[in-house]
């Protein structure tokens, strides 16, 4: 008989901002809301005032808590000292299912889940890659560490969970194909998200939102944006939405080609306050998974340019006229050009609102992998049983 009691559920990550916190976010609240309980385990070291404001609005989803502790992006010596304290935490806890996002917190959920094991006591194991490692090389001597690391710890996993097609294909291609299950849930928005943001009277042409550091961009989004003021012949106007450590660089590099005037630098906001204050949002990424960003934007109804990355041309279509190489300045300057001087370049390029909705409901999501939970507490408690009766 299928097992419908509450489950108590624990998401391990390791840096609490970007799009892998808004995902956990969201799935623990529509799943606190199904009656559920729900945790975090996360950096203590990354993050802002921002990001604390995140954590205040989600505490009352998370009926397990917020364990925090300094949780650093390389491999090191400090990691076993995390691992015995997040054994402690979790051991304490005595969650049904540990999810791990991400590459550290897919380890630590899946090497501390295997080590309760020790105790017969079988938590369901997930990890969703978020992108994370598959960024790295297959040729290069670290990808090929972690690619193997990635393997090995195939064997401590009951399921993988992607978030889109092309973090799925990159993994069969760099790792190989897990031997268990796997499963293709993509992120998505909620209801909220899909109501109109109405863009201010000075909002500015672009506006980059997210990360400062150059894996998604920043450096590419500057100098598309010199770029395209030369192409139109006329100053134009930008905004920098955003925390990180590549900060101080990119405010030195618009100052140094002099646009310190028309590109400010903001700090990190909520990205519906963002998107009224500029009229078209730039996402140019070297690398991404699935971006909550492109997301958010498309169901405000804001115009998007995009590098072609990751599960992007997924949500875009493969050939839209807003998708553009990564790290190639000058075609996404020919797409803010073209947004710029087209005024109907917005309606026949962006998709339709309703078709995201579709596709990329944040309800559908959370339903998916509260479904695959289930079935997979289910094969636990099967487990136990075998245990027990030998």
């Amino acid at each position: 008989m299928r097992n419908e009691r509450p489950l108590r559920i624990l998401h391990c990550f390791r840096s609490p901002v970007g799009g892998i916190f808004r995902h956990v976010r969201d799935l623990a609240e529509a799943h606190a809301r199904a009656g559920h309980q729900v945790g975090i385990l996360c950096d203590s070291t990354t993050g802002g005032a921002y990001e604390d404001a995140l954590f205040d609005a989600a505490r009352p989803f998370l009926e397990l808590g917020i364990i925090r502790m300094p949780i650093h992006r390389t491999v090191g010596p400090s990691d076993l000292g995390v691992l015995w304290r997040c054994y402690k935490e979790i051991r304490g806890l005595q969650p049904d299912v540990l999810h791990g996002h991400g590459a550290k917190g897919g380890a630590l959920a899946r090497i501390v889940g295997s080590a309760l094991r020790v105790d017969k006591y079988r938590v369901a194991r997930l990890y969703s890659p978020h992108g994370g490692s598959l960024h790295y090389d297959r040729k290069s001597l670290t990808g090929g560490i972690v690619f193997q690391l990635e393997r090995l710890q195939e064997r401590l996993t009951e399921a993988l969970v992607f978030v889109c097609d092309y973090e799925r294909q990159t993994y069969f291609a760099k790792i190989g194909h897990p031997p268990g299950r796997s499963e293709l849930i993509y992120n998505g928005v909620g209801d909220a998200d899909f109501a109109p943001v109405e863009t201010r009277p000075d909002a500015v042409d672009f506006a980059y939102i997210g990360m400062m550091r150059d894996l998604k961009g920043p450096d590419v989004f500057i100098d598309a944006f010199a770029a395209t003021e030369r192409a139109v012949g006329r100053p134009l106007s930008a905004l920098m939405i955003g925390d990180g450590p590549q900060q101080p660089q990119y405010a030195s590099m618009t100052a140094r080609m002099g646009l310190s005037n028309r590109i400010r630098l903001l700090p990190a906001m909520r990205t519906r306050e963002a998107f009224a204050l500029a009229r078209t949002v730039v996402i140019p990424s070297r690398a991404e998974s699935m971006p909550y960003l492109l997301l958010e934007a498309l169901a405000a109804g804001k115009p998007v340019i995009a590098t072609r990355v990751g599960g992007i041309p997924e949500v875009l279509d493969a050939d839209s006229r807003a998708l553009v190489e990564p790290a190639n300045a000058q075609a996404l300057a020919d797409a803010m050009a073209a947004a710029i001087e087209d005024t109907g370049w917005a309606a026949r390029t962006m998709p339709d609102a309703e078709r995201i909705r579709a596709r990329f409901s944040a309800s559908v999501m959370a339903s998916r992998v509260m479904q695959l939970y289930r079935e997979l507490t289910q094969e636990r408690l099967i487990g136990e049983a075998r245990l027990g009766s030998r």
